[in-house]
This record gives structure tokens, C-alpha cells and sequence, in this order.
């Protein structure tokens, strides 16, 4: 489940409610493309400007869909206790795993982000994804940090922002970083542009934005690399390009183009 394509989907909104319709749509459109996990409630997916009550609804549409492709529901919130409503929501949803980025209006510290992994890890056994998104959350992991919430009981992957475009770079960021990791932790590459770098250089899994909308691409991006055939991986990313830019445009998408 933390390894390969997990596609990230839209929460569609019509005149500002969840339009369930058109997100039932998306998760069978994923289903069909047998991505390897469904990543619901993530920044991609606006979970940050949704209710309590709405991201429920949105874990339950999720499963519902599915298919039996694993669900990962994102279960970030302000205050530790709407995590924990979150989480709780997520469980009798049926989701598979959970993700969790630190979310503030006041910068928080390294102990802050800690205890909120731990109290989430500690109330949960369901596995837990790392989620480092410096672009919308304007907090920055360190590694330090990241090899101590690893350590955590329960932290199943990290979710990296991306790689450096060098392969050499590359490979030597994905192994400092699993260095610091138990084994059992994988690493997740986003910033779509660079996905196929990351995977190229080591990553186990891709945590994709156009894999939300476009799961063929993400899905053929990453069985390419992940099978070794490195000039065909790099080719259909290159492909892409011209989507790749657009993305470059958005603030909040954390892809970089060079």
C-alpha cells in the first residue's frame, strides 16, 4: 500500500458542498486504473477548507468506490482533537492507512509536530504516512525529525517533497534519508515533475497529484521506472512537460520545473 502509484484525488465542490457525484466518479476512475492506493483528503483533495463532517462523508465515499484498492485518508486539522475526530473517522470508514501533515496558524516547533504523530500514532493502529508539504503547510522537516517520528510505532512511509533533478543527487538524498528510517519505512516522492527521478533514484512510492485525475500516466510513469527501464520512465515524464509547467504555476502544487 505505501509503495507504487497512490493517486491523490479532487474533492469536487458544487455551490460550496461536496459534489459526491463527481467525486464518486474520480475514485472509479482510479479504481479501474488499478492505481495501488486511493489518497484521499490530502492538499490536493481540499481537505483543509472541509468540515469534520464533510471529510467523514468523503473517507466513506472513498472506500465505497474503491474497489478493494487500499484507501489512505488524510486527517490533518488545526486542533489535535479534530485529528483525532478525523482519525476516528477514517477507522470506521474503512480506510487503510492515514496521512497527517502538520497544520498551524502560529509556527509550531519540532516538539510540537512530534507530539502530534505520537498522540495520533498512540490512539490509532492504523499505519500513518509522514506527510511534508513545506509549500502549504510553512513548516520544514528536518532529517533529524524525520528519523525520530520514524521511530514512532505505527509511521508506515514519508512523504518527501521531491528529489533534485540530477540523478546522482537524487539517488544520494533518497539514501541519506532511508538511512535514517527503519527499513520498514518506505519513501514516497511528490512534485509530480520529479517523480520519475525519485522513483528512478530509489523512491518505493509515487504520492501523485495527476495521478488523481490521470491515473494511465502515473500508473505507466511509475511501472516504467520501477522496473528499471530508465530512458523509457524519463521519456514519458519528459512527455509531460508542458503539464508539468502549468502545474509550475500553481503555488500550492510543490512541483518545480527546470
Amino acid at each position: 500500500m505505501f509503495s507504487g502509484t497512490s493517486a491523490f484525488p479532487l474533492t469536487p465542490l458544487r455551490n460550496d458542498a461536496v459534489d459526491e457525484r463527481a467525486f464518486a466518479g474520480l475514485i472509479q476512475r482510479l479504481a479501474e486504473a488499478q492505481v495501488d492506493s486511493i489518497a484521499a483528503l490530502g492538499s490536493t483533495g481540499a481537505a483543509a477548507y472541509l468540515t469534520v463532517e464533510e471529510r467523514a462523508r468523503v473517507a466513506s465515499l472513498t472506500v465505497e468506490h474503491a474497489r478493494g484498492v487500499p484507501v489512505i485518508v488524510g486527517v490533518s486539522a488545526l486542533r489535535t482533537s479534530h485529528v483525532l475526530t478525523n482519525v476516528r473517522s477514517a477507522e470506521r470508514a474503512g480506510a487503510q492507512g492515514l496521512l497527517l501533515a502538520p497544520m498551524s496558524y502560529q509556527p509550531l516547533l519540532d516538539t510540537d509536530v512530534f507530539a502530534l504523530f505520537r498522540s495520533v500514532v498512540e490512539s490509532t493502529d492504523l499505519p500513518v504516512i509522514l506527510y511534508d508539504n513545506p509549500t502549504t503547510t510553512h513548516f520544514t522537516f528536518t532529517d533529524q525529525l524525520y528519523a525520530r517520528i520514524a521511530e514512532l510505532p505505527g509511521i508506515a512511509s514519508i512523504k518527501v517533497p521531491g528529489v533534485p533533478r540530477d540523478p546522482d543527487m537524487a539517488l544520494a538524498r533518497v539514501q541519506e534519508i532511508k538511512a535514517l528510517v527503519p527499513e520498514h519505512v518506505t519513501i514516497g516522492v511528490s512534485g509530480d515533475a520529479v517523480a520519475a527521478d525519485g522513483l528512478l533514484a530509489g523512491c518505493d512510492a509515487w504520492y501523485s497529484v495527476v495521478g488523481g485525475t490521470l491515473p494511465d500516466l502515473a500508473t505507466k510513469i511509475t511501472r516504467l521506472a520501477r522496473s528499471g527501464r530508465t530512458d523509457a520512465a524519463r521519456a514519458e515524464s519528459e512527455r509531460l512537460r508542458p503539464l508539468w509547467g502549468l502545474f509550475g504555476q500553481v503555488p500550492w502544487s510543490g512541483v518545480t520545473v527546470s
